[in-house]
């Protein structure tokens, strides 16, 4: 079944690849994929080896709450997922994905469909997308100086710490007033769609 939604996935892509369309290359019952793998999302991260993962969870512990405390919740919720096995997951994975270019180009479907998605709607502002796509940057960034390249002492600080240090600059992004550039044509563009 996992081989079946890989090919399903990078044939089709994140959104458009169903469970329904991967039973059927699979050659089973759509409620057999949905017993071992629940949902579309869950299906995907078990094809990326990340079974365990919940991004909704992750999303769920991010979102809820006041907008004020975003970028600390979010940091934490990462962070904590992450640090379960104490990284290894993401030293495991994050090559693997970044190494497969099928994988690597449906990585941005999923994260703007999955986790990026219910903060741009959470943030019910016309950048939203800039902005969340800033704070995708900076998370990118400490997962790699936390788990795949450790720089001390970030990688060995408690989830808490680094919610508190990390936060305030995601909370930027998400909230603050972003500095205004001089327009240039990819600017000029960004402008007209509100980002």
């Amino acid at each position: 079944m996992l081989d079946a939604a890989r090919a399903e996935f990078l044939e089709r892509g994140y959104e458009a690849a169903s469970v329904r369309a991967v039973a059927r290359r699979a050659g089973v019952d759509p409620g057999t994929v949905r017993h071992w793998f629940g949902d579309k999302t869950h299906l995907f991260t078990a094809t990326l080896g990340l079974a365990d993962v919940d991004p909704a969870a992750v999303v769920r512990a991010a979102t809820d709450g006041p907008v004020a405390g975003l970028g600390e919740r979010l940091v934490r919720a990462v962070v904590t997922v992450w640090d379960t096995d104490y990284g290894d997951t993401v030293r495991l994975v994050i090559p693997a994905v970044m190494s497969d270019p099928g994988l690597r180009a449906l990585l941005p479907q999923f994260l703007g469909a999955e986790l990026l998605g219910p903060i741009v709607r959470r943030l019910e502002v016309s950048n939203a997308r800039l902005r969340t796509s800033l704070v995708a940057s900076q998370m990118a960034g400490v997962l790699m100086t936390r788990y795949l390249v450790p720089i001390e002492p970030l990688a060995s600080q408690p989830p808490e710490r680094v919610a508190a240090l990390v936060g305030p600059t995601l909370q930027r992004y998400l909230t603050d007033p972003l500095p205004a550039v001089a327009h240039g044509p990819a600017e000029e563009q960004n402008s007209s769609h509100g980002e």
